[in-house]
C-alpha cells in the first residue's frame, strides 16, 4: 500500500493551514449578543424616528408616518452603503444588521454601486434588479401559497 503523500495533497494541507490562520475567531455567543445589539439598536433608532414624525406630523395618519418612516430607514440605510458605513456596520453586527428593510436596500444600493462602470442600463439597472427579482418571485410565490393554504384551511382570505 502507498502510505507516500501527493504534492497536491501537501499544498491542500498547507493552504488549510493558512486559511485556519488568517480566519478571525469569532464565538458563536459573541457574535449573538452583537447581532442582538446591532438590529436592537437599529429598530430603536426606527422606532424614534417614527414617533418624532407623529410629534412633528400630528395630523398624519398613522399608515402615513409607518411608510415615511420606512423611507427614511431605507435612504439611511443607501446613504451608509454609498459612504461605506453599513460595511462596519455590518462586520461588527453581522446578521443584526441585515433587518428586511435595511439590508435589502443595502443589497441593491451595493449592486447598483459596484456595477456602475458598466453602464447606467446594462450595469447599474441589470444588477440591481438580479438582487430585487429572486426576492419579488419569492414573495409573490410564497404569499400565493399562504392565500391558498389560508383558503382551504379556513375558509377565508
Amino acid at each position: 500500500m502507498n502510505t507516500a503523500v501527493s504534492p497536491i495533497e501537501k499544498r491542500n494541507e498547507r493552504y488549510g493551514k493558512y486559511v485556519d490562520s488568517v480566519t478571525p475567531k469569532s464565538g458563536t455567543l459573541k457574535s449573538l449578543f452583537n447581532s442582538f445589539w446591532v438590529g436592537g439598536l437599529t429598530c430603536c433608532i426606527a422606532q424614534g424616528i417614527g414617533d418624532l414624525y407623529a410629534i412633528i406630523f400630528p395630523n398624519f395618519s398613522e399608515d402615513l408616518i409607518i411608510n415615511i418612516t420606512s423611507m427614511t430607514i431605507i435612504t439611511i440605510a443607501i446613504l451608509f452603503t454609498g459612504i461605506g458605513f453599513y460595511d462596519v456596520i455590518a462586520r461588527k453586527g453581522g446578521a443584526g444588521c441585515f433587518l428586511p428593510i435595511t439590508g435589502f436596500a443595502n443589497a441593491i444600493s451595493s449592486a447598483a454601486m459596484e456595477f456602475r462602470s458598466e453602464g447606467l442600463i446594462l450595469g447599474t439597472s441589470v444588477k440591481m434588479f438580479t438582487v430585487v427579482g429572486p426576492v419579488v418571485v419569492n414573495g409573490v410565490v410564497w404569499s400565493t401559497v399562504a392565500g391558498i393554504l389560508n383558503l382551504l384551511i379556513l375558509g377565508r382570505i
